[in-house]
């Protein structure tokens, strides 16, 4: 006859239980509030644009699916005590995959190294499993402490806690990608507050990230006073997703741009001939004016800024703030004998 041992079971189902709430929330919160966007622009971008990504459903269903497997894993390994934590592996190596999107996804798709990397990972936990499973009858951990602090149970977590720093070293942490993923998500959502205040005490920038902000930026009204508030990176040519430039879409519709200046391109043409058609055009959204001095401005062409500028500023409108920077930097030119310019200014972007 065996022992009933209520001591034992207890012990298991605490490790169990503990183990499977760290897990549904550490993969809850890493998918809901660091990996939303970047999913998002991958759903989008595999799927054609047929299906939109729905953060809090798409949270809970890739947690519920996790734990499931975990659950199947279990039952086929038994594994308990001090190795419980091994069955989660399966669950946080699809996580690592769901996690390790390139920023390059919509111009090429591809799993690179996880081809070879999960069926290696994979056969080595097989053969750990086995020898766990060999290993567990001979424990001797039976009449140890089995609450939550014993050592069985800080075992299991610090396998939990190896498991988790491991998705988040290779899940993809680039923090443009996941700035400029969050910035269409939010202008997606109307949201230009959000766009602008993603990443705003970051210096990392790149053309997309540039071009969202200015997009932001204009539909307030803002961009003579803010823009360079902001790093800047790129041209002229990379303030619209048009012929010349570097920067593009992932996720937000370029016709929703099109649709804010109230024409769109009919044929390939450049950042500035667009513009430009733009300014003959009298049902065009006034915005296309900052856009062609920023424009401009980024391309550090003070002689032409200054000549545009009075077009769509008479001495009757206020003038923004950046514009009277670069009016006072191009009336000291060349002769600008002033102290190095601080960050924040005109000045500094126009010297660096």
């Amino acid at each position: 006859m065996h022992d009933y041992d209520p001591h034992k079971k207890n012990g298991t189902i605490t490790v169990r239980v503990m183990c499977a709430i760290v897990f549904m929330v550490f993969t809850f919160l890493w998918l809901y509030d660091f990996q939303a966007d970047v999913l998002a622009i991958a759903q989008h971008v595999l799927s054609g644009g047929q299906t939109h990504y729905d953060r809090t459903i798409g949270a809970v269903i890739i947690t519920l699916v996790l734990q499931l497997l975990q659950l199947g894993v279990y039952s086929v390994t038994r594994l308990a005590r001090r190795t419980h934590a091994l069955t989660y592996l399966p669950s946080m190596l699809l996580l690592t995959v769901l996690s390790d999107i390139p920023p390059t996804i919509d111009q090429h798709f591809s799993f690179g190294a996880w081809t070879w990397i999960v069926p290696l990972v994979l056969l080595v936990w097989a053969v750990i499993v086995w020898l766990a499973r060999h290993v567990l009858p001979f424990e001797n951990d039976d009449k140890q402490p089995t609450g939550l602090f014993s050592r069985r149970m800080w075992l299991n977590l610090l396998q939990m806690v190896v498991m988790m720093l491991v998705v988040a070293l290779v899940g993809n942490s680039n923090s443009v990608f996941h700035f400029s993923a969050h910035a269409e998500s939010s202008l997606l959502r109307g949201d230009d507050l959000e766009a602008l205040r993603v990443g705003e005490r970051s210096l990392e920038t790149d053309e997309n990230l540039t071009m969202l902000r200015i997009y932001a930026l204009g539909r307030r009204g803002e961009l003579g006073d803010r823009l360079f508030d902001y790093p800047i990176v790129g041209t002229s040519a990379d303030m619209l997703p048009l012929k010349g430039s570097h920067a593009r879409l992932r996720l937000l519709p370029v016709d929703s741009i099109w649709k804010s200046f109230g024409a769109r391109p009919v044929y390939r043409v450049e950042a500035r001939q667009f513009l430009h058609a733009l300014s003959v055009d009298s049902v065009a959204h006034p915005m296309y004016a900052d856009y062609i001095l920023c424009g401009q401005l980024i391309d550090r062409d003070l002689n032409a800024f200054a000549k545009t500028l009075p077009q769509y500023y008479p001495d009757s409108l206020p003038i923004p703030r950046y514009y009277r920077e670069a009016l006072e930097l191009h009336a000291l030119l060349p002769h600008d004998t002033l102290a190095q310019p601080e960050r924040g200014t005109y000045r500094f972007y126009y010297y660096n």
